[in-house]
């Protein structure tokens, strides 16, 4: 099991990162990795330190915040 206490992107080798299509060229945005197959959450890491701290997010969890970092509200 994944210490999420403590999670760093270079703690999932096998994350797909994805960065938004509406990132800025001023690389204020974050990139997604869905690993609940093997880890059971969705992580989420800044772009600009692609090797620093991710936050690991349930299912829920992530539905619950995209509304507060996009213009689509909660289904």
């Amino acid at each position: 099991m994944t210490d999420t206490t403590r999670l760093y992107a270079t703690d999932l080798p096998e994350a797909e990162w994805r960065k938004s299509s509406f990132s800025d060229a001023g690389e204020q945005c974050v990139e997604i990795a869905d690993v609940r197959r093997t880890r059971g959450f969705i992580a989420v890491r800044d772009s600009k330190t692609p090797t620093g701290p991710a936050i690991a997010f349930t299912r829920a969890a992530f539905t619950a915040f995209l509304p507060h970092v996009t213009n689509t509200p909660a289904s």
